[in-house]
């Protein structure tokens, strides 16, 4: 079975065609334009996707050796997302879909993260826990099958991945901030600053992050020489430490040996390290590099897993920006 996948629900243009539950090709471009705005400007990123898509589609057809006729259907990110960017996406695959007759699957872009972790190890198997840190969500989910997920903790304020970026803009760096900070850090100290960790107490798996950006906000007010190396190294260190943490009581909650880690902050070596070392006796599987940010291989993979169920979306499906996965 063949089936190309569409993504974008933010700025990354995304396409990639999935057969028998390998990737066999995939493309997506980064929108390095917002870099100067500090931030994704929703329309402009709207009309990004709109530039790149047609183009992109063939060429990832091209690459992957697959000829139109050959797909048996197409899935989209239906949401979350960016309102603009999700219509742009999602109108494109339901032209395409009507012009070739082919079935439409609409997406749920976490869901997607979660499960793109059966291309990083295929012998994956249920349950397992997932943590899922990215710039808009920071959730521990209990994954027991397809379609089967429970909630066990997520942020009260802001995402990690918003951390990241609002702690970048503090200390003058640019976006998005994840990558800079990370950078910063690889030559500092990262017991230089006690910056505050919001566990809210042993077991309590909820996330909060704002008073950890609030801290680095004062120290960076009130302090005129400061070593910034230490400073990033150290407020990353408190983020992956409560990241951490929280993850292994999941673990020991629920009584599983085997956890998966999605998102784009899953990209980040340090958080990598400290989970591997810390759940040393349990099965950790990380995402490949390329598969942790936005990207339509995953979106591909779970279309194609729902397709071969008779999982499909009816044509006049609407986008879903604030969409929850259940």
């Amino acid at each position: 079975m063949i089936v190309l996948g569409i993504e974008t629900s933010c700025d990354e243009t995304a396409a990639a065609i999935c057969q028998d539950k390998k990737i066999i090709s995939s493309q997506i471009s980064i929108q390095t334009i917002h870099r100067k705005y500090g931030g994704v400007v929703p329309e402009i990123a709207s009309r990004e996707h709109e530039k790149l898509l047609n183009n992109m589609v063939l060429d990832t057809l091209k690459d992957g050796g697959i000829s139109k006729d050959q797909l048996k259907g197409i899935a989209v990110t239906q949401g979350p997302g960016l309102a603009g960017t999700l219509i742009t996406g999602v109108c494109f695959a339901k032209g395409l879909a009507l012009g070739l007759g082919l079935p439409i699957i609409g997406i749920n872009h976490l869901e997607a993260h979660i499960f793109v972790n059966f291309l990083a190890d295929p012998t994956l198997n249920f349950p397992f826990v997932c943590l899922l840190v990215s710039g808009g969500h920071t959730q521990l989910w209990y994954v027991k099958g397809l379609n089967h997920y429970t909630l066990m903790g997520e942020t009260r304020d802001d995402a990690v991945g918003e951390a990241f970026d609002k702690g970048a803009r503090i200390l003058g760096l640019g976006y998005p901030g994840g990558p800079e900070i990370e950078k910063l850090a690889e030559n500092g100290n990262t017991n230089a600053i006690r910056f505050p960790r919001a566990f809210m107490g042993k077991n309590n798996m909820e996330f909060s992050f704002s008073g950890l950006k609030t801290a680095l906000l004062y120290y960076m007010n009130n302090q005129k020489n400061t070593n910034l190396n230490d400073v990033a190294a150290s407020y990353q260190n408190a983020i992956i430490e409560v990241l951490t943490t929280k993850l292994l009581w999941a673990m020991d909650k629920t009584n599983c040996d085997q956890c998966v880690i999605a998102g784009g902050v899953a990209a980040n070596k340090s958080l990598r390290k400290s989970i591997k070392t810390n759940l040393y006796s349990k099965k950790v599987i990380f995402p490949d590099m390329a598969h942790c940010t936005d990207n339509a291989a995953m979106i591909a993979f779970l279309g194609e897993l729902y397709l071969s169920k008779k999982n499909t979306s009816p044509i006049d499906f609407p986008i879903l920006p604030n969409l929850k996965l259940t």
